[in-house]
């Protein structure tokens, strides 16, 4: 995995990001424009899902919407960091309404595999990522109007997260938090604390000047909302991965607060959802919808009388 050195920011044309905050779900998504095409990407978007209910809505949605359509921006891209567990994602809706092609890294196959196992789709569900319009690998480069945007493989926190850098600005989905808030989990299937630590590292090798969005902000201590730093800020700051933080330590750090965590509210309809790119799973024969929520047993509990086999 080669380092980021070598990326020079003299003459790159500087996007416009604009953020919207789920406050439901502490996500951060984002607008990403070039100001002389107006053409634009969304990342991470976000579907609202009031789960003790069941009902879906769009309101985070219809903000961006409203936003694009008053910028008069073009959407060739909504661009997903990963499968997310703790919301469900809009991309599919977003595209109906503006158009773009939903873009994920190549790795989502892998998560498609585990899950689907998990919920036990059908054996003709595809694991091939075709529910996407694009996959990116570590270092394809795309256009945003005239903005280069490189694609960073950064697994640890899952095995198919991504960052993309467009122009200067560096998204990161939730590899990183601002400072204060230190780094990801690494306790979902295929999340490795060492991984992790490398892929942060690979990614502060970028200059110190580079801005980066985070995909999360849990705001410690009841401080207002911050979701943009720059990667010189993180070096020097990030209470987890600092410079002075050495690999043995970070790993030892992550994997017993990991241990102290639990699982997100919205990780069983989140990824049942998301690895089909925002699709719903198929209707029942009534043409009714529903998500399904595997249901785990403790080893030495026999509650096998309680399946309804009739």
């Amino acid at each position: 995995m080669t380092m980021l050195t070598h990326i020079d920011y003299t003459g790159v044309s500087k996007p416009h990001v604009q953020h919207f905050f789920d406050p439901h779900t502490w996500t951060l998504t984002y607008v990403v424009s070039d100001p002389v095409s107006r053409r634009c990407a969304i990342i991470d978007p976000v579907l609202d899902l009031d789960y003790p209910s069941g009902t879906l809505t769009t309101e985070i949605a219809d903000q961006l919407i409203a936003y694009v359509r008053a910028q008069d921006l073009s959407v060739d891209y909504i661009v997903e960091t990963h499968v997310h567990a703790d919301h469900l994602t809009s991309a599919l809706y977003l595209q109906k309404k503006l158009g773009g092609k939903i873009l994920i890294g190549a790795q989502i196959t892998t998560v498609q595999e585990t899950f689907a196992s998990v919920y036990n789709e059908p054996s003709d569900f595809p694991v091939n990522g075709s529910q996407f319009d694009v996959m990116v690998g570590d270092g394809d480069r795309f256009m945003l109007g005239d903005i280069e945007c490189h694609a960073f493989h950064v697994p640890g926190h899952t095995p198919a997260c991504m960052a993309y850098l467009f122009g200067d600005a560096l998204f990161v989905g939730d590899t990183l938090f601002m400072p204060d808030g230190g780094t990801a989990r690494c306790d979902f299937p295929g999340g490795d604390a060492k991984t992790l630590f490398h892929s942060i590292k690979r990614l502060l090798t970028l200059p110190s000047e580079t801005r980066m969005f985070v995909c999360h902000d849990y705001q410690p201590n009841d401080r207002e909302l911050q979701f943009e730093t720059t990667v010189g800020m993180q070096r020097a700051e990030n209470i987890h991965v600092n410079d002075n933080v050495t690999e043995e330590s970070f790993v030892r750090m992550r994997e017993t607060r990991d241990a102290t965590l639990g699982m997100p509210t919205l990780i069983l309809p989140s990824l049942q959802v998301n690895i089909r790119a925002g699709h719903l799973p198929p209707a029942d024969t009534d043409g009714k919808l529903f998500l399904r929520v595997p249901i785990n047993v403790f080893a030495g509990n026999d509650l096998s009388f309680l399946a309804d086999d009739k």
